[in-house]
């Protein structure tokens, strides 16, 4: 028995065959099974700020619309800078440290490189 690769978009491994094409049942993502193969390990993860800049772990940037902290009362403000940023995987692509407030996670389309 084969194994078949899991979904290119939600990851889930219960994709199955329909003639040449996959299908995830999941999501509904359809591709074919050739686009799979060559993009195995192909793949590299780009990350890009509210402008559309491609960050990199290190990087500056500065927060571009006030941020309410969930179950807190606490705002991460417009203009607040964050140093010594991590790229990371998932629904929030940045880990850092906010001065005032400590470890967080944040989307890159509320960031912009400094």
């Amino acid at each position: 028995m084969s194994t078949l690769p899991a979904c290119p978009k939600c990851q889930s491994a219960y994709t199955y065959e329909d003639g040449s094409q996959l299908i995830c049942p999941e999501c509904g993502n359809e591709w074919s099974a050739q686009e799979s193969e060559s993009a195995a390990g192909d793949e590299v993860r780009v990350i890009k700020d509210a402008v559309g800049n491609v960050l990199q772990d290190g990087d500056t940037v500065t927060v571009v619309k006030d941020l309410k902290i969930k179950g807190s009362s606490l705002v991460v403000k417009v203009g607040t800078k964050v140093k010594n940023i991590r790229l990371t995987d998932g629904d929030h692509d940045i880990d850092c440290k906010i001065d005032g407030i400590g470890a967080m996670g944040l989307k890159s389309e509320f960031v912009k490189k400094v």
